[in-house]
């Protein structure tokens, strides 16, 4: 049975209110507009989204082929895509980093999968914030959350995070974080290899 059933909400149900949903004026139409983007500030302050852009995309412009899947991570949507080698598709909500001088776009891949990962900040990271723990390990005070995607580029990974305020939003220090349950989910279909492409 599906969860629709289960929990009583039909398909009509569910289309219905994605359609009011998409009615709705859109928060965000320019980037670059104050309200729409967020510089270093505090975390419990709210702010509006880019949810505008927050649609689907085809894989074809960004890669050759989908051997070992691909990841697309859309920096001004704050959306992370994935495809799998089939052509399956997920689309997640991200956060990305604060500043633009934190921010690494091109190609790169992921070449290591931890569950419970440890977190060490970088050496700029101290420097910025000399108060930080020189080592966390793995548990609910981990900024990596409950299990990271590393990539070839060092210091650089697609993880989760316990912070669940920080998605959708600039709040990383060069990292791409995802909900817990997402990051879980992607864990599992994305493999070392996996193409990746920030954008």
């Amino acid at each position: 049975m599906s969860e629709f059933r289960k929990t009583g909400l039909g398909r009509r149900a569910f289309m219905a209110s994605g359609a009011a949903f998409l009615s709705t004026p859109a928060l965000a139409q320019d980037v670059n507009d104050a309200a729409t983007t967020e510089v270093e500030r505090d975390i419990n302050e709210v702010v509006r989204r880019n949810t505008s852009s927050f649609r689907s995309m085809r894989w074809e412009p960004y890669f050759d082929n989908l051997k070992k899947g691909a990841i697309l991570v859309d920096i001004t949507s704050r959306a992370l895509h994935y495809w799998s080698e089939e052509g399956d598709y997920k689309l997640y909500p991200s956060s990305v980093p604060l500043t633009e001088d934190l921010t690494r776009r091109g190609r790169t891949k992921i070449v290591r999968k931890v569950v419970g990962p440890s977190w060490r900040p970088t050496p700029s990271m101290l420097k910025r914030n000399p108060e930080w723990p020189a080592f966390v390990g793995p548990g609910p005070d981990n900024p990596l959350g409950t299990h990271a995607l590393y990539l070839s580029w060092t210091y650089y990974r697609i993880h989760g995070t316990h912070d669940t305020r920080k998605i959708g939003r600039r709040s990383s220090n060069g990292c791409i974080g995802l909900y817990n349950e997402h990051i879980a989910e992607l864990f599992e279909v994305a493999e070392v290899g996996t193409q990746v492409l920030l954008i």
